[in-house]
């Protein structure tokens, strides 16, 4: 199955398929002469072109219409090219492209403001950054700053950014060649009953065990020692698993017993990705910092941010908080954000999101689960799921190892492109992730892609 737009004449821009071809050709030429990618090998990547994009669809070198069910980096929560952000982008140039930090706008005032009311809790403090990796960075300096203690704990299976402290906090392995010890991060293992590494037998052993191993690592590291816990309310590229019922609350209870401050990252998760506004909302918990990027204003135009509890906040009402960045809370990227949880609560699609994973793509994901073997689960929230591919469903030994791709893993990317769809994979995992403004009929559209395309997995199990 092959969707095209090579039949049409024009691109969603109005320009002719020619011309954008024409303008793709050359900026690919300039990417491989002049781009350095990212988590690359730089002479072992073809980055796909792409021409145009639309709602929930990108169009590639070739002019070939993908639906896109991996929201780029999980960040296109309103899909692509959404005219009231584009629009208030526009008004937002015209009239204050940019101003310094330390200036009050009316721009960033109303970000701040809306992000508040959203927030669970007393977080109605918000500090702008640039992106998630330095959202965690600021949210790790607060918490040890107003504990005065250095050590952090965060889990395998995480990613929490590339720079610092960031790619130290990620638990996955990213973090190898990066990582030193007197980055003050010891890590643990959070609960994912699929593969857990407690032994478990069903979601109550796995929350009690998981907090057990918490608790223990933390008395045997020094409570007193300890500035935070971060946490990924649901974790993203390292596999959405959502945690199971009474893990959070367990872990707010360890950090209110022991003083340590437990920070939320929902830098994927947040702004309607889960079928809520922040994914923390589904547990009842209210941590002390939540971190935030991506969704807020859809990317946009870069932004991130630390949401902050009065405590915290109260840390810094006399003292200078020793942190700062020169585009904090920049105008054009914080009128994308107020047209963006505008646009949300006015289109209701949070509610969107939650409909379509609970009555399209969960039911759907688990149809194809009983059709196909080489998928050993599906699991997620909203519009954030996960399929995990297997060679044998009984030993669940992964389509691909951990940490690395493999031929397999390649062909069913390849396949999925092939069938128009824009897949998230990461190691034996393919993510189900469209834009929390995805229709129906684009589910379903991406389900069936996803049918025929797992049959390339089938054809890889063991016998």
């Amino acid at each position: 199955m092959t969707t095209t737009a090579v039949s049409q004449q024009l691109l969603p821009t109005g320009q002719s398929l020619d011309a954008a071809r024409a303008e793709g050709e050359r900026a690919y030429a300039l990417d491989r002469a002049h781009v350095f990618h990212s988590w690359s090998a730089q002479e072992q990547i073809t980055p796909m072109t792409i021409l145009a994009s639309e709602g929930s669809y990108v169009w590639d070198g070739a002019g070939n219409r993908l639906l896109d069910f991996s929201s780029q980096l999980v960040n296109t929560n309103i899909g692509h090219q959404h005219p009231k952000v584009i629009a208030a982008i526009q008004e937002q140039a015209a009239k204050l492209c940019t101003i310094a930090p330390q200036y009050a706008n009316d721009a960033r005032s109303e970000a701040a403001r809306l992000i508040a009311e959203r927030t669970p809790g007393d977080l109605n403090k918000v500090f702008f950054t640039n992106g998630g990796a330095d959202a965690n960075e600021h949210a790790v300096r607060m918490a040890r700053l107003h504990t005065g203690r250095y050590k952090v704990l965060s889990r395998y299976r995480s990613y929490h950014g590339g720079t610092d402290t960031a790619i130290n906090l990620t638990g996955d392995p990213r973090r190898w060649p990066n990582d030193y010890g007197n980055s003050g991060v010891v890590h643990f293992h959070g609960p994912f009953l699929y593969r857990s590494q407690f032994h478990s037998e069903n979601e109550q052993q796995e929350t009690e065990r998981a907090l057990e191993h918490l608790d223990q690592l933390i008395r045997l590291e020094g409570p007193s020692s300890i500035a935070a816990i971060v946490l990924e309310s649901v974790p993203g590229t390292a596999g959405i698993m959502v945690p199971p019922p009474g893990y959070m609350a367990g872990v707010r209870e360890i950090c209110d017993r022991y003083g340590i401050m437990f920070i939320a990252d929902e830098v994927m998760s947040g702004f309607g990705r889960t079928g809520q506004w922040f994914a923390i909302d589904h547990f009842g918990v209210v941590p002390d910092l939540i971190t935030f990027a991506k969704g807020v204003n859809s990317g946009y135009v870069p932004l991130g941010g630390v949401a902050i509890s009065e405590r915290i906040a109260a840390t810094f009402a006399d003292r200078p908080y020793p942190g700062g960045l020169t585009y904090s809370g920049h105008p054009l990227a914080t009128a994308a954000a107020v047209a963006t949880i505008t646009a949300m609560e006015d289109e209701r699609i949070v509610e969107n999101a939650a409909r379509i994973g609970a009555e399209i793509l969960g039911p759907g994901l688990r149809g194809l689960a009983d059709r196909h073997p080489s998928i050993g689960e599906v699991r997620g929230l909203g519009v954030f799921w996960a399929i995990e591919l297997v060679t044998d469903r009984a030993t669940k030994e992964p389509l691909a190892p951990y940490g690395t791709s493999s031929a397999a893993m390649n062909e069913v990317i390849a396949a999925c492109k092939a069938g128009g769809l824009l897949p998230f994979a990461n190691f034996n995992r393919i993510h189900a992730v469209p834009p929390c403004t995805v229709t129906e009929a684009e589910a379903r559209e991406g389900l069936a892609i996803l049918n025929s395309v797992l049959d390339t997995a089938d054809e890889h199990r063991n016998s």
